[in-house]
């Protein structure tokens, strides 16, 4: 079983591969949405549309228990816990996700996008490829000045601001297209995520 043939069969269920690590005799492998086409194999799922809570993570769950049954392994998703698994440190330690100027997550094909729908850990340690260089090395940085109340900054994410300003008059632009300072990364502008799901993931974060 290679890294090859295991992302071959995530993006057949429009999931890909968003980074891979070894931790102690096993590999992690990380999953996220596969751009485009993974908005619209998620709405026409069962769990979309049967009016339960939660369906994205629901939906997650069942796609990525049925990958591990089939690779052998041990699925793991972000709401495991408490104690929750380490994603964030994970992601740092594949080598394709580095922390932004705006100290969030930004990945190598899915910028400020990046989310981890969850990850299957396999026995045994797989071949895995050289890490590519941080995109943000050679980047201008727009992410920094984009937040229209400047919740994000090299400090830290200032999560009241941000609220009060979904809730404010001036919303409309991130609650209906996603975090301005996300969607000002040039990676993430070439990943392919459509505006309906970044407005259903703030309609989560931000339910009013």
């Amino acid at each position: 079983m290679t890294l090859t043939h295991l992302t071959q069969e995530a993006r057949a269920r429009q999931l890909d591969v968003f980074g891979a690590l070894h931790d102690g005799q096993d590999t992690v492998i990380l999953l996220g949405p596969f751009e485009p086409g993974f908005w619209a194999r998620f709405t026409d799922s069962a769990e979309f549309g049967d009016g339960l809570p939660d369906p994205m993570d629901r939906w997650s769950k069942s796609v990525i228990s049925d990958l591990a049954s089939r690779w052998g392994g041990h699925p793991v998703f972000p709401s495991d816990g408490p104690p929750y698994p380490p994603f964030f440190d994970w992601a740092l330690r594949s080598g394709r996700a580095w922390r932004s100027p705006v100290t969030l997550l930004v990945h190598d094909t899915a910028g400020l996008w990046v989310s981890f729908r969850g990850a299957v850990r396999l026995p045994g340690r797989l071949a895995l490829p050289p890490a590519p260089n941080c995109p943000c090395d050679t980047c201008d940085a727009p992410c920094k000045t984009a937040c229209p109340v400047d919740a994000l900054s090299d400090v830290g994410y200032d999560t009241g601001k941000c609220i009060d300003h979904l809730n404010g008059a001036d919303h409309a632009g991130c609650m209906g297209s996603g975090c301005a300072a996300r969607r000002a990364c040039p990676i993430s502008q070439n990943y392919g995520r459509l505006a309906a799901q970044s407005a259903f993931h703030m309609k989560a974060f931000n339910p009013r």
